[in-house]
């Protein structure tokens, strides 16, 4: 019967880098064309995903008959658009109504699923898993299947066109939002419940004192996401808002598109509208800039526990 070979006879010995000043190891870098080309790809797909809004702002700078002549810098300046969109619709309104769903239905749908994510990462009762497999499945519905019921139970109780159809629903919470924040919920420790427990907390303190705290890259992720959810949506105010004092920023930019139209009988001043984009674009862009480190702490999170 032969021997088994010797590791050291069958595993060669690798040289460790070597030490460079300052006693660090030293590691090897990609060449200069790997990094070149790498690059270069990240700048080719930066224009192309900021092209449309360096167009759209440039439009917004231009007078009305070279809105559309696809130039990035105006032959024309006027930025006098930007003042006259807010005297042709009323625009501080619709931005008011925008901020005032937004924050209700963004609140709403995270508290509202982070009960039932808490619930469902801490609690152990029959049919658990069964239970949150059905609430995964609702997932699976498209909002236009829906769509024709919900407005049918809204218009039962009197409130078809309010406001209150497109925020009041998130009180129910959110398949999504109760899947991502049971995901944080998982990953905090149960003794620090189990002590909390003995200590006299029930679980409504456990939940906001531990629970919350622990998971608020996750609340501030929901809170963002349902935020510019609300703050785009065009089909819930289409089919609820016919006031235009009602209107959120969308159903009111739509709105505003009809008024100029040609087709319409209107004056074409789409230079107005495009202003109008740019304003109800800006405070997104505004609000995932300051929240940009929790969406990296979120992710780096669920990495530490994969």
């Amino acid at each position: 019967m032969s021997e088994a070979p010797s590791p050291l006879t069958t595993t060669p010995l690798v040289p460790a880098p070597p030490l460079v000043p300052g006693g660090q190891r030293w590691v090897p870098t990609a060449g200069p064309v790997k990094r070149l080309a790498y690059l270069a790809t990240l700048v080719g797909l930066s224009v192309i995903f900021l092209y449309p809004f360096l167009w759209v702002v440039s439009a917004s700078l231009k007078p009305r008959a070279n809105v559309f002549d696809n130039k990035l810098i105006p032959t024309h300046w006027h930025f006098s658009n930007y003042s006259d969109v807010w005297h042709a619709a009323p625009m501080f309104t619709w931005f008011l109504n925008s901020v005032y769903i937004g924050v209700l239905a963004a609140l709403a749908v995270t508290f509202s699923s982070a009960i039932v994510a808490f619930a469902f990462a801490y609690f152990r009762f029959p049919l658990r898993n069964l239970m949150f497999g059905c609430v995964l499945g609702t997932m699976m519905l498209p909002g236009a299947v829906t769509m024709v019921p919900v407005y049918l139970i809204w218009r039962h109780i009197g409130l078809a066109n309010t406001q209150y159809p497109l925020w009041m629903g998130n009180l129910f919470g959110s398949a999504f939002y109760i899947f991502l924040q049971r995901q944080f919920f998982l990953g905090i420790p149960r003794e620090l419940f189990e002590a909390a427990r003995m200590d006299g907390d029930n679980y409504f303190t456990m939940f906001w004192r531990i629970a919350l705290p622990l998971a608020k890259p996750a609340l501030i992720v929901t809170f963002i996401f349902e935020l510019q959810a609300s703050w785009n949506d065009l089909i819930r105010p289409l089919i609820y808002l016919r006031d235009d004092h009602a209107f959120t920023i969308p159903r009111g930019l739509y709105a505003l598109l009809g008024q100029y139209a040609p087709s319409a009988g209107g004056s074409g001043d789409y230079q107005l509208v495009v202003a109008a984009m740019v304003i109800s674009t800006l405070p997104m862009i505004v609000i995932f800039f300051l929240g940009q480190r929790y969406f990296i702490e979120g992710i780096a999170t669920q990495g530490r526990k994969g």
